[in-house]
């Protein structure tokens, strides 16, 4: 009995690459142009700490320059080795050319477990990581700028906005050496829930249309739709409090590495967040639903599985067994290109990780053109179209005065129409615009091509004929 080989991550995002360029014109030399890694560096730095020195392994990898900067975050976990930074790299790059986001892909990451330091340690762990980095011109706001990712956030991204502005003190658009900083050090209202709020909008967007639901066995629309949910951090947190929230949809199982939690009447999805927050673990909240199998909940039946943490969850070993009609990859891989192909002979429709988790890369453009323009989104014409609205609602109110009882306004009409649009309403609005036209163009090549089948590779197809577009232009 010949056994089948599990590919790892860098090799699945090759062969779902190779899936895409087998049906497209690109010469060979284009092709290989695409797909190969620029550049990876290795950063090995000591830090005193405890009395003794650490040494620490970093990575940066640029998978491609046809536009710069390069965009990608930093992971801090013990499992970052060359191969995942390179695969997440070149996942980046398409995922920046599928949403038109003006960036190359990159991606960087260091080898570390960041719960095993205190927060002044892993400050200099932090600083001195992004120093290696900065002066090689790895982080650069016009060349290569990172964000968080798994292991980072705000925090993280503060000091190395900070660092790079120490070492660059005439810089004047320094702040946007890096996305994801806090609000009082250039950041941007909406960066944090981002991604998560981007797979809130990639479902909006799949359930508008009826031929779309179909394929999957799907009917209606987000509301009371059974969603499981694995990885509760904060692309999962938010994507699952959104979607519960506004669109009405019930999240059934909630899947962490210590356990998981099943309740086919719904979880709350604050309470658990808030209980994980007190106590590092699932484990304790709600016994009477709880298991130690999470994994297994995988499997569990629902409408729609949502894997938003680590790659790889979704493999050969389960795959046969998932019963989600629909999978959206709020992480990054998290189906392998073994689980892909039996996933789709089975007729479950997976929506990419390289479209659905792209809210946090959009939101970052978002914040990056803030750094460099010097001015919040909105400080301009939020009063003029105050002003403007202002004439429609006195000529309605001259019109009420004159109808009398026979019309008039809803009583929170006014209030609610004058109110100008703020930044977090406009990055709100820009992120929902990117979903929707990136999904667009996916669909057009799902649906009005014979040999396309799934939307990971029509994804594909437009990124890297996007890509590829871009090196013709610069002669190549």
């Amino acid at each position: 009995m010949t056994v089948r080989k599990e590919p790892g991550f860098r090799e699945s995002v090759n062969l779902m690459f190779n899936r895409a360029v087998a049906l497209m014109d690109l010469s060979p030399g284009l092709e290989e142009k695409i797909r190969v890694c620029n550049a990876t560096y290795i950063v090995r730095f000591g830090v005193r700490l405890r009395g003794k020195m650490h040494t620490f392994t970093g990575y940066r990898s640029v998978h491609s320059e046809h536009m710069e900067p390069v965009k990608g975050g930093i992971r801090y976990a013990t499992s970052v080795n060359q191969n995942e930074v390179e695969a997440l790299a070149a996942l980046m790059t398409y995922k920046c050319a599928l949403v038109e986001t003006p960036f190359g892909g990159a991606k960087g990451g260091l080898c570390i477990d960041p719960r095993a330091w205190d927060e002044h340690e892993l400050e200099r762990i932090t600083r001195r990581f992004a120093y290696e980095l900065v002066k090689r011109d790895l982080i650069h706001p016009a060349q290569n700028v990172p964000a968080p990712d798994m292991g980072t956030g705000e925090r993280e991204m503060a000091w190395i906005a900070d660092q790079y502005a120490r070492m660059h003190t005439t810089d004047i658009n320094a702040r946007a050496c890096v996305t994801g900083k806090p609000l009082d050090s250039g950041g941007i209202f909406g960066r944090v829930e981002a991604t998560g709020r981007g797979v809130q909008y990639a479902l909006r967007e799949f359930f508008r249309h009826e031929e779309d639901k179909r394929k999957a066995g799907l009917s209606g629309d987000l509301d009371g739709k059974r969603i499981i949910v694995q990885g509760l951090g904060n692309v999962g947190y938010h994507a699952a409090k959104f979607l519960s929230e506004e669109d009405g949809a019930r999240i059934i199982g909630v899947i962490e590495r210590d356990g998981g939690i099943l309740d086919p009447e719904g979880v709350n999805i604050e309470r658990i967040h808030a209980w994980m927050q007190k106590h590092g673990t699932i484990k304790g909240y709600a016994d009477t639903h709880f298991t130690e199998d999470g994994a297994g909940l995988l499997e569990a039946e629902c409408d729609i599985l949502i894997p938003a943490a680590l790659e790889g969850v979704i493999n050969l070993g389960n795959a046969r067994r998932i019963r989600a009609p629909l999978i959206i990859e709020a992480a990054n891989g998290p189906v392998t290109a073994g689980a892909d192909e039996i996933l789709r002979q089975k007729g479950t429709v997976i929506i990419p990780d390289l479209y659905a988790n792209a809210g946090g890369v959009t939101v970052s453009y978002f914040e990056w053109v803030k750094n460099l323009s010097h001015m919040r989104f909105g400080r301009l014409q939020r009063r003029q179209e105050e002003a403007r609205y202002r004439l429609l609602i006195d000529e309605l109110e001259r019109l009420d005065r004159y109808l009398g009882d026979a019309w008039s306004m809803t009583p929170d009409f006014k209030q609610k129409y004058l109110r100008g649009a703020d930044e977090l309403e406009l990055v709100r609005s820009g992120l929902d615009d990117t979903m929707r036209a990136a999904y667009g163009a996916m669909r057009e090549v799902w649906h009005g091509r014979d040999d396309v089948h799934d939307l990971r590779v029509a994804a594909y197809v437009v990124s890297i004929e996007r890509v590829a577009r871009s090196y013709r232009s610069k002669g190549l």
